[in-house]
This record gives structure tokens, sequence and C-alpha cells, in this order.
């Protein structure tokens, strides 16, 4: 049906199939929520597979002009991702750890690409392009998975701060390694000879957007004024200042990524208001989900499974399971020696590797930016080889991520280890087994929020009924004052 529209020739037609493809991309990715859900997977691993599902090579309900009309989603998407990860970064808490945690980030990310490079340019002979670029990759972990997790367990302590510390950073490194490598990569493909300028010039370029990032979270802390500004002005100029900064790297075809977490940094140890980022975060799903779903449908499904789909002389899905492996073992590693390196303690050395294997957000979004600049069978293979195993990541991420929170003793399921209470009465009596299980239950009780909304979904409520209120007000202001031009008459 959605063909038969969009090949009728007419505008109205083209148009048409345009919205009832986003509704279909929409529903998909929300219905696949529902299965995944009594699966206890995050909703990315749904999106994936429901673009997998309605994409090309499978239902194929979505035309392929539609899908290649909408190449701007991973910039954007980018740009939600790394604003919100922006406000990680409080100054206050970088100088606790800053040090150690930067070691750390730097181990992990950089073990993981060294031991892919190796496995992909040595043992495997691929292209440098290619070999250069998924090794860059291979660095990004994805924080919203892991950070999930930590709110189901209510896990806290040292090692879940240096987890979100890490994260946080671990997307900084690995933009900075892909920026890098995608210059090398470019120049590599079209036999020009290799030079220092080709690796500082991508750093220098970041450094820039990075400036101009915190240019722009100084712009957006003005304009933004928590208690001047109206909720639904404060949420336009944030997504306008976002689509801006946005449009703007992709002029010069450069990620967004790390100007847009600059300005969410700058903004927060600015204002230190965490309300917008709570109204953004409600306000973006529908722009995540078009995204995951889109790369499901660029998900070159039979390229992976056939024999005939090859990097080279090997096949993509031989690639695709060494990288999946490869990288699991140089997280733990990398992560294991940083910790040794910064004398972390022993629980936080032996488990933090564990809760770094996600990778989802940040990697397909790169790896849909790297295959439109490499172009051809080496970006469609990166891209493939990155969105399966997404999937693989998504699937046992949180399920590794909880079990490094229960051995690094961060949460636990024991009652008498969630909540402390005085185990003598007054007079200095033991108390019973039942005594103290009463305690510990009003202290439950007592300790529980009064409500049950979520702080996004509430940030976003006040919002809408203060605009409510403001265009009541004016439907008043006009009705009284026909009601006095009436009576003047």
């Amino acid at each position: 049906m959605i063909h038969l529209l969009y090949d009728g020739g007419m505008n109205d037609s083209s148009v048409s199939a345009a919205i009832i493809s986003i509704s279909i991309i929409l529903i998909s990715g929300f219905l696949m929520t529902r299965i995944t859900k009594h699966l206890r997977l995050p909703n990315v691993t749904a999106y994936i597979v429901a673009g997998i599902l309605i994409g090309p090579y499978c239902l194929n309900l979505v035309p392929k002009p539609i899908i290649q009309g909408t190449e701007f989603l991973p910039d954007i998407a980018l740009a939600f991702i790394a604003f919100s990860t922006g406000q990680f970064f409080r100054m206050d808490i970088l100088k606790k750890n800053g040090i150690k945690v930067i070691l750390i980030t730097l181990f992990e990310a950089l073990s993981a690409s060294l031991l892919v490079f190796i496995l992909t340019f040595f043992v495997l002979h691929l292209n440098l392009a290619f070999s250069i670029v998924l090794s860059a990759l291979a660095s990004a972990t994805a924080p919203a998975s892991t950070m999930m997790t930590i709110r189901q367990t209510g896990a806290k302590g040292d090692f879940v701060e240096t987890l979100l510390q890490v994260v946080a950073l671990d997307d900084i490194v690995g933009l900075l390694a892909y920026s890098v490598a995608i210059s090398i990569a470019v120049h590599s493909a079209t036999g020009e000879a290799l030079s220092g300028s080709r690796i500082f010039i991508p750093i220098l370029t970041n450094a820039f957007v990075l400036f101009l990032g915190a240019v722009f979270g100084v712009g957006l802390s003005l304009l933004v004024k928590p208690k001047t500004r109206s909720s639904d002005n404060r949420l336009i100029i944030s997504v306008a200042l976002l689509f801006a900064f946005c449009g703007i790297c992709t002029i010069f075809e450069i990620s967004p990524l790390l100007g847009c977490m600059s300005m969410g940094t700058v903004y927060i140890n600015m204002t230190d208001d965490d309300k917008l980022f709570k109204q953004l975060n409600y306000f973006s799903p529908p722009f995540l989900l078009m995204f995951f779903v889109r790369s499901g449908m660029s998900f070159d499904l039979p390229a992976l499974v056939n024999t005939s789909g090859a990097i080279g002389s090997s096949p993509l899905l031989l690639i695709g399971v060494l990288y999946f492996i490869i990288r699991i073992i140089g997280k733990y590693t990398g992560a294991f020696l940083g910790c040794l390196f910064t004398k972390k303690q022993k629980d936080t050395r032996n488990y933090l590797g564990l809760a770094l294997i996600p990778q989802a957000g940040v990697a397909i979004g790169l790896a849909a930016i790297g295959a439109r600049t490499l172009g051809g069978e080496t970006g469609d293979a990166l891209e493939t080889i990155i969105l399966a195993s997404s999937v693989l990541y998504e699937l046992i991420g949180p399920a590794c991520a909880k079990l490094s929170l229960y051995l690094s003793k961060s949460y636990s399921t024991k009652l008498e280890d969630i909540v402390e209470v005085n185990e003598k009465t007054a007079d200095g009596k033991e108390k019973s087994q039942v005594e103290l299980l009463v305690d510990r239950i009003q202290k439950i009780q007592e300790e529980l929020p009064s409500h049950t909304i979520n702080e996004a979904e509430e940030a976003f409520t006040e919002a809408a009924e203060t605009n409510n209120t403001v265009f009541w007000g004016e439907v008043h202001k006009q009705n009284m004052k026909e009601v006095i031009r009436k009576r003047r008459k």
C-alpha cells in the first residue's frame, strides 16, 4: 500500500507515504517493546529488531527512498544523547576521582580498540579503512543500559560512581578515536600518503567543536532562565539550539556528539538546573525510537548471513562474531588493568569490565555517519556489523551489568543489607527477629516517595500545566476585553 502511494509519482502521494511510514515506524517500535518488556530487555533492542522486521530485507513495509531521506536522524539522535550525557560532568564530582577515572577510561577504551584492530587488520587482513574505523567504534559503550540497571537495582557506592563517570567519559574517547580513524580511512581509501596533519587536524577540529559547544552552552544558560522563562519556551529554545548546532556540524561533516556534550556540561555547571534535561529526556523518545528503528531497517541481514557477504575473503558473520568476543575481552582486560594501575579496590577492579559491555546509541550513530562517509561495500559492512553486535550486546549487557553490581556488593537482595536499623531496644535488650522485621518495613515506608510519577514526566507535565494556565488566562483576558467593549457601546 505504502509503495503504491510512493510510486504513484504525485507529491501528495509521496507525502502520504512518508507520514504513514513514520506512523508504522513508531507503532512497530512500541509493539516490539511489549515483547521485550516481558524478557526484561532494553527498548533499544526492541527498536532495532522492529526495524529489521519492517525493513526492506523482511516485510519491506517502508520504501527505500523514505529510509534514505531520513539520514538526518543519526545526527539528531546523537545530539539528544550527547546533551543528556553532559549533565553527568559536574565539576564537584569530577574533582573527586577525575584523574583516576580518566586513566581507567583510557585503559578500557583503547584496549578494546587495539585488540579489535589487531584482529581485523593483522589477523583477518581486512583493509585499513574498515579496520581502523571498526576498532575506533569498539571503544564506545551504551550508558543508557547501564544507568537503567543501576536505577532498577538501587545500587550505590564507589563502584557505581566510578562506573557512571567511566561510561560518560567513554563516549568522548570513542568520538576522538572515531574522528582520527575516519580521517585516516578516507585518505587511505583515496591512496593519499598518511601524514601527521591527517591525525592532528581531526583532533584540533574536535577541540574547536568542543569550544563551540561550550559557547552554545553559555548562550543556552543565558536564554533559558529557570525562574523567568516559561517551560514551553525553555524547551523550544533548547531544542532549537541543539538542532542549530547539529546542523552546523553536519555542514562540515563533523559529529555533533562532543559539542553537544560540552553544551550540556557547561549548562549544568552554570545553572545547576537538571529539570531541563528531564524535560528533554521526556520529549526525545520519539526521535530516538525512529533513529534506532531506521538503523534496524538499514541492517543488511542477507549480507550478514549469506556466504557472499564479505569484506575481502572474510565473511561478515565471522567478522561480527569475532568482533563481539574480542571487544568484550578488551573492555574487561582494560578496565581491570586501569583499576589496578589507579589502585582501585578489589571489587571495582574485578567487576567493572562486566558493566561496560553494552554498545548501542553512540556506536550506532557514529556507524551510520561512518557508513555515509565511507560509502560502498565498506560502509555497508561497517553499519551491518555494528548493528548486529549491538543487538547481542543489548541482550547480554544489562544482565552482565546487574551481575557486576551484585558481585561488587553495590546492592543486595537481603532486607538486612538494604535497610539498617538499631538491633537493640532503648533499654539495651536485643530485639527479636519479628521486631527487626517490623522496624525495617516501617523504615522502608518512611523512605518511599509520596508519588510514583517519573521525574521527567513530572517536569513535562508541569510544563504542560503551565502552558494550559497561560493559554486559558489569555482566553479569559480576551473575553473580558470583549465584554467591556460591548458594555461601552
